[in-house]
Parts: C-alpha cells; sequence; structure tokens
C-alpha cells in the first residue's frame, strides 16, 4: 500500500510540475510582489527606518520577505486545487486505481518546490542589492528547514480553501491576511517600537518568532528560544491544517 501511494504521488507530481514549466509566469508573479517589497524598504523607506543594527537594512528585511514569499506563493496551490475541483479532475481520478490522498500530496508538494524556487530567485535578488551572511552550511541548513515546514503548513491551510472555495477569486484571497501577517510582526521593524496592544499581538504571533530565528541564523547571532518557538508554530500549525485539510478532503470525495 505504501509503494502504491508513493508511486502515485510521484507520478501525479511529475503532473503538476509539468503544469508549473508550461506555465513559468506563475513563479515569475509570486515572486514579484516580495522583490517589489524588498526594493520598496530598502530604497525607499530604508534609510529612514532604525533597527538598533550596525549592518544593512536588507540583512533585517530578508527574513520577513520570505515568508511573504511563500504566503504570496501558497495561493497558487488554493487555486490550482480550486481548478481540478471544478473540472472534475479529482472524480476521474477516484475512477481509477490510485491512492486518493496522492492527489492531494501531489498538490502539496508541488507549492513546496515551486516555493522554493521562488525563495531562491528572493535570495539571489537580494545578494545583488547587497546582502551578505556568514552562516555556516548547518545554519543555512536550519534556515531551509524552516522555511520548508512553514511552507508546508501555510500550503495545507490553503488546501482547505482550494477544496471549498465557490470561485477562483475566494479561492486566492485566503492568503492575503497570511501576506500581511509579517507586517505586524519584528519583519519590518522591532516590535519595541510600536504601540502596547500592537506590540502585544506582534511579539506573541508566530512570524515574529519565525522571522527572528531566521535573521538570528543568517546574521550569526544568538537565536536562544526563538528556534524552539518557531519550530512549535510551524509544527503545530501544520498538525492542526493538515487535520483539517484531510477531513475536508474526504468530506469533498465520499
Amino acid at each position: 500500500m505504501t509503494k502504491h501511494f508513493f508511486g502515485d504521488t510521484t507520478v501525479l507530481l511529475g503532473r503538476s510540475l509539468r503544469h508549473i514549466t508550461r506555465s513559468l509566469d506563475t513563479i515569475i508573479t509570486t515572486t514579484i510582489m516580495p522583490i517589489a517589497f524588498l526594493l520598496l524598504f530598502v530604497y525607499v523607506f530604508g534609510g529612514a527606518i532604525k533597527t538598533g543594527s550596525s549592518s544593512s537594512y536588507v540583512q533585517y528585511l530578508l527574513p520577513g520577505i520570505l515568508l511573504i514569499t511563500v504566503a504570496t506563493g501558497i495561493s497558487y496551490t488554493a487555486f490550482r486545487l480550486f481548478l481540478d475541483m471544478k473540472n472534475g479532475i479529482f472524480e476521474r481520478f477516484q475512477s481509477m486505481p490510485i491512492a486518493r490522498s496522492a492527489v492531494l500530496w501531489a498538490h502539496v508538494l508541488t507549492s513546496l518546490v515551486a516555493n522554493l524556487i521562488s525563495l531562491v530567485v528572493v535570495v539571489l535578488v537580494a545578494l545583488l542589492m547587497g546582502f551578505r551572511s556568514g552562516a555556516s552550511v548547518l545554519g543555512w541548513l536550519a534556515v531551509l528547514g524552516i522555511l520548508v515546514l512553514f511552507t508546508l503548513a501555510l500550503t495545507w491551510i490553503a488546501v482547505i480553501p482550494g477544496l471549498t472555495a465557490k470561485s477562483a477569486d475566494g479561492a486566492s484571497a485566503f492568503s492575503y491576511p497570511l501576506v500581511f501577517l509579517p507586517f505586524l510582526s519584528s519583519a519590518f521593524v522591532p516590535t519595541g517600537t510600536m504601540p502596547g496592544p500592537v506590540r502585544w499581538f506582534a511579539e506573541n504571533q508566530p512570524v515574529t518568532s519565525i522571522v527572528n530565528a531566521i535573521r538570528g541564523l543568517l546574521t550569526e547571532q544568538p537565536v536562544g528560544s526563538d528556534i524552539w518557538i518557531a519550530l512549535a508554530w510551524c509544527a503545530g500549525i501544520l498538525v492542526v491544517a493538515y487535520f483539517f485539510a484531510t477531513l475536508t478532503y474526504r468530506r469533498k470525495i465520499s
């Protein structure tokens, strides 16, 4: 059964990836907004923003931009799922001798691959803008691990509107709050500069811990408990989102 699942998932993953390679504008569109934010905040607002760090603002900003990149990218997962539901693809696959969950996992893994490509593009742009990191290979692997876990968590959230939305716009619109959540965190400015209630929210929401952990790893600064809090947030969101996404999927195909 396990071999059957992995084989079916691999085949369906290839199908989804071929759709992306035939429509590279998806990845390009996904990276436009994060790169625009990167350029805007570094070259327009960066000189006026005080982070309390001697390093350039792009060093401070990049972790938050990476999370925005993922939040932007997962909207396409919901959109592609919606199209498959609307076009009856799921019903066709049900009539074939394939593992039911393989269809869902193919979309999730496609999201992971596409988002990793987008993240690489954003990092390359940041390097052109002066971003530098002395992090070790282990540090970069830790950053990659956090981003993979974060991407999977948000992708499983995206599965739910992808399966339940009534329109294409509704399927992708859910990601807007996720895109702007980093603005209410330590992604752009230190939380200490914020007024009381906003500061409390910023310091206790998941993005701040994730951003702080990634920033500390890339700048070779102590990450303290931030990395464990970040991993706990990502893992917790992933488990809850996976549960509700698979529950929704079973109800849809039953």
